[in-house]
């Protein structure tokens, strides 16, 4: 049977790679939001831009304001 001392080693070396993991997931999950909201953002100005070009050649309509086809 391993020593305590052995058993103690063990479970700090398991510690120390949970802490890496844990490290590197979250780098993983803020690099992630850093794009998400990069790209929230790019969405939003490209749909202002296609609001503006639709109001300079006089197409203000929205599709949502279309009425549903008949099959909906």
């Amino acid at each position: 049977m391993a020593s305590l001392e052995e058993r103690l080693t063990e479970l700090e070396t398991r510690l120390a790679f949970v802490d890496d993991a844990v490290q590197s997931l979250g780098d993983a999950i803020a690099l992630h939001d850093r794009q998400m909201l990069a790209m929230r953002n790019a969405m939003e100005r490209l749909s202002e831009e296609l609001v503006e070009a639709r109001n300079a050649l006089g197409q203000v309509r929205d599709a949502r304001d279309e009425p549903l086809p008949p099959h909906y």
